[in-house]
């Protein structure tokens, strides 16, 4: 990214991130961090700074609910998987988005000539 360029997400972003991608499967910190930078095409990427306190947050609120795991390599691991409580809170939080998503298209609409 070039320098002074902005990559702040807009507040309740990484929240609706982190939920879709939890609506799709159960997954751990790292996990997640790598499945937002792929499926974004390397365009975001997810900082543990921001990723565990927006974790902290969804945890507190019900959305989420976290089980420590051994993976593969025989480490602990927290696993962390939606809850339907959180799967309302996404659908809910999608469509505001969209509809504010085309109220910003329909502003930088460029004008008739």
């Amino acid at each position: 990214m070039k320098k002074g360029t902005r990559k702040d997400l807009f507040p309740g972003a990484l929240e609706m991130m982190i939920l879709q991608t939890l609506r799709r499967e159960p997954l751990h910190g790292y996990a997640l961090v790598q499945h937002i930078k792929r499926a974004s095409n390397d365009l975001l990427q997810v900082e543990e700074g921001s990723l565990y306190p927006a974790l902290q947050r969804i945890l507190k609120e019900g959305w989420v609910t976290a089980a420590w795991r051994e993976s593969a390599a025989g480490r602990r691991i927290r696993v962390y998987r939606i809850t339907a409580a959180g799967a309302r809170h996404l659908d809910d939080h999608v469509s505001h988005f969209e509809r504010m998503l085309e109220g910003v298209r329909l502003v930088l609409k460029p004008a008739p000539r």
